[in-house]
C-alpha cells in the first residue's frame, strides 16, 4: 500500500479516535446535568433549582449549561423526554401483542409497579411533571408517545368488549395512577407492598376497568 494513503488512513483513525473521546466526554457531561436537575427538582421544586445549583452540583460552570441546553427549561424538557423513555423500557419489557388483553395489561402494570419501586427519583419527578405545570405541553405530548403502546392495549381492548369504552385518561387514572399513591405510602413505610397486596391493588385496577 502506498504511504501516502497509509498516513491518511492512520489520521483518520486517529481522528476518529478524538472525535469518539470528545462525544463521550460531551455525554457525561450532559448526564451530569440531568442527574443534578433530576435531585434538585425532587428535592427542592423546580423554582429552587437554579442554574447555578444544577452546574455546582453537576461540577461544571453554569455557562457550559448553555453548551448542552438553550435554557432551564429546555433543560427540564430534556429531563423529562429521557425519563419517559427510561419508563418505556421498564413498562414494556417482556409485553407481547399476541397475549390476550387482560394478561398484556398484567405484564404492564407490574412493570410500572417496578419501575415506581425501583428507578424512585425518577418516578418522583414524573409525578411532580403530572401535578405541576413544569414542562411544555408540546414536551408532554411527544412524552405521550412512549405510552403509546399501552393506549394501543386499551383500545383493543374497547375494539374486543373486554375493557369498558371510555377515555383513557379514565383508564390511567383508575389503573396506573393509583401505583403513585402507593409506592408513596411504601417510601413513609406506611404500606408494606407485599407480593400479595400488588396483586390485589392490580385485580382492583383491572376490575375497575373490565366490562
Amino acid at each position: 500500500m502506498n504511504i501516502h494513503f497509509v498516513n491518511i488512513f492512520i489520521y483518520i483513525c486517529r481522528r476518529k479516535q478524538v472525535s469518539m473521546a470528545i462525544r463521550q466526554k460531551c455525554d457525561k457531561k450532559r448526564v451530569a446535568l440531568l442527574n443534578a436537575t433530576l435531585h434538585l427538582v425532587n428535592n427542592q421544586g423546580f423554582h429552587d433549582a437554579p442554574m447555578s445549583k444544577i452546574a455546582k452540583m453537576a461540577e461544571m460552570s453554569p455557562a457550559t449549561i448553555y453548551i448542552y441546553f438553550e435554557n432551564k427549561q429546555d433543560l427540564i424538557n430534556q429531563l423529562y423526554l429521557e425519563i419517559k423513555s427510561l419508563f418505556s423500557v421498564f413498562a414494556f419489557k417482556n409485553y407481547c401483542e399476541a397475549t390476550c388483553v387482560k394478561e398484556s395489561f398484567k405484564q404492564i402494570w407490574f412493570n410500572i409497579a417496578n419501575f415506581k419501586l425501583n428507578q424512585i427519583e425518577e418516578a418522583n419527578f414524573l409525578s411532580q411533571c403530572d401535578n405541576t405545570p413544569i414542562i411544555d405541553e408540546e414536551i408532554k405530548r411527544e412524552g405521550l408517545k412512549h405510552l403509546q403502546p399501552l393506549l394501543d392495549l386499551w383500545e383493543r381492548g374497547i375494539q374486543e368488549e373486554i375493557i369498558k369504552p371510555i377515555s383513557p385518561y379514565l383508564l390511567y387514572a383508575f389503573t396506573i395512577y393509583p401505583l403513585a399513591f402507593l409506592t408513596n405510602k411504601q417510601f413513609k413505610s406506611s404500606c408494606d407492598l407485599t407480593e400479595g397486596k400488588l396483586n390485589e391493588a392490580f385485580n382492583l385496577a383491572w376490575d375497575s376497568i373490565k366490562l
